[in-house]
């Protein structure tokens, strides 16, 4: 009679203990972990929410907010081109840090949010920068919504707050991100360190398959060995095995290493390739982040390419800011010099 199988789940974890008639007994420590299992670029529009409200955004705001501290490279190109605009900046309603706010939440969103203060006659007369990141647009086109704590909110009117949006073609509520092509690089670029990390942290760095097949070999030895080998290993990515086969051949005592990392590992491969994919999507040459580009042994003249960069990018990064000043009383409109410190003056 075939005996009947048992399928088991890639989580299961439970001992395999050995029998006294000499049956194979086997036991597996830790469980891999999941680095990010977020299908985040899945969407089908925008939507609006459980009570019916205001939109939810396309992309959770708080995901793309976190991105910003999850990938060094995403970060620091994020605040380059934020920088950029804000050292282009000549002043207008906005101080400049709220200026350099307002670009950060645009960069990292897709959506900034200025407030316009009206004075006794109704006339604009000072500009704030809101945070986007709990800003909405209502169902009921009457304007936006801030969500505060405990569930508290702060309704504005479109005359109230000026929305400035990176334009998406699925959808036209709320803005995307440019970068947003970029975005699984970064997270494999992510998912790589995290790995590596856990390759150190794991205490045995390597897993492992622990083989003994000594007859006399006491049972509750080897249940003391898979313990001592469960406690010496921290929790991270790599397994681990106990095999004990009494009569097995050969050697009676065994560690079989299941993969070499010195000669196989891709980590400085896929960190190099995502790093620069993360750059190209945001448009930065290397040269200015001080990176020598691959291939070549210097980093160039970074005065030309500035040059280039500013009439390109940082204008084109200050053109939403700029659109808004039809909307603006001259005093307060927001003013750019696109000029370097090499150039001749306007």
């Amino acid at each position: 009679m075939a005996k009947k199988k048992t399928n088991k789940t890639p989580n299961d974890s439970k001992n395999l203990v050995e029998l006294p008639d000499g049956s194979i007994a086997s036991f597996s420590f830790g469980d891999p972990e999941a680095v990010h299992n977020e299908r985040i670029l899945d969407y089908l529009g925008t939507f609006p929410n459980s009570a019916g409200e205001y939109y939810e955004p396309p992309i959770p705001l708080s995901g793309l907010s976190r991105m910003r501290r999850a990938n060094g490279h995403h970060g620091s190109c994020i605040l380059f081109r934020r920088n950029m605009t804000a050292n282009a900046y000549a002043g207008g309603g906005l101080t400049a840090g709220e200026l350099r706010s307002a670009a950060t939440d645009l960069l990292t969103f897709g959506n900034a949010y200025i407030q316009t203060l009206r004075n006794a006659f109704g006339y604009i007369a000072a500009l704030r920068h809101i945070p986007a990141i709990n800003m909405r647009v209502r169902t009921d086109n009457k304007g936006f919504r801030r969500l505060l704590v405990n569930g508290t909110y702060q309704d504005f009117t479109h005359d109230e707050v000026i929305q400035i949006t990176e334009y998406d073609t699925d959808q036209q509520i709320y803005g995307l991100p440019d970068w947003i092509g970029g975005l699984q690089s970064a997270l494999l670029n992510q998912d790589a360190t995290l790995f590596r990390r856990r390759y150190y942290v794991n205490g045995a760095h390597l897993g492992y398959i622990l083989y003994t097949s000594d007859p006399k070999m006491d049972p509750n030895l080897v249940k003391q060995m898979q313990e001592k080998i469960k406690q010496g290993k921290g929790i991270g990515n790599f397994r681990s095995l106990h095999v004990h086969i009494p009569n097995g051949v050969e050697k009676a005592f065994q560690i079989i290493p299941i993969g070499e990392i010195k000669e196989k590992d891709e980590f400085l491969n896929i960190k190099n390739i995502s790093a620069a994919d993360v750059r190209e999507a945001h448009r930065v040459p290397p040269v200015l982040m001080g990176i020598v580009p691959q291939g070549t042994s210097s980093l160039g003249d970074p005065e030309k390419v500035e040059r280039v960069y500013i009439r390109t990018e940082v204008r084109a990064m200050a053109q939403p800011f700029m659109n808004i000043n039809e909307l603006l009383p001259s005093k307060l409109q927001l003013k750019f010099n696109f000029k370097t410190e090499t150039e001749d003056p306007e």
